[in-house]
């Protein structure tokens, strides 16, 4: 009985002390990358294969790609669900095409 009644009284001080830290960490990092929204995909092809999005392969796949070390939050879509690891081995590769595509639609 005893652990009962301590389980019951620890039990709220408890939860209630994991939906605060949670809540704390969230509060101090508000002005992150992953706060804000993903800049959209530039390019009409698939990053990794150059085929047409939406054709033969069906729906894009979407992608948030961040790297909060490089300030990046940038939309990927894919033709398939295979190219996303080929982009995930090596993605500074494919984000300098993206970026200059995107540098590229801002002059236009």
């Amino acid at each position: 009985m005893k652990t009962f009644t301590r389980w019951t009284i620890g039990g709220p001080a408890l939860a209630a002390a994991l939906f605060l830290i949670p809540s704390a960490s969230r509060a101090a990092d508000t002005n992150s990358v992953a706060s804000a929204r993903p800049v959209p995909y530039p390019l009409t092809t698939c990053i990794i294969s150059g085929d047409k999005l939406g054709g033969d392969m069906g729906d894009p796949i979407v992608f948030n790609y961040q790297d909060k070390t490089k300030g990046i939050n940038q939309e990927i879509k894919f033709c398939c669900p295979m190219c996303k690891p080929k982009f995930l081995a090596n993605p500074d590769k494919y984000m300098k095409t993206i970026t200059a595509a995107e540098a590229k639609d801002s002059k236009n």
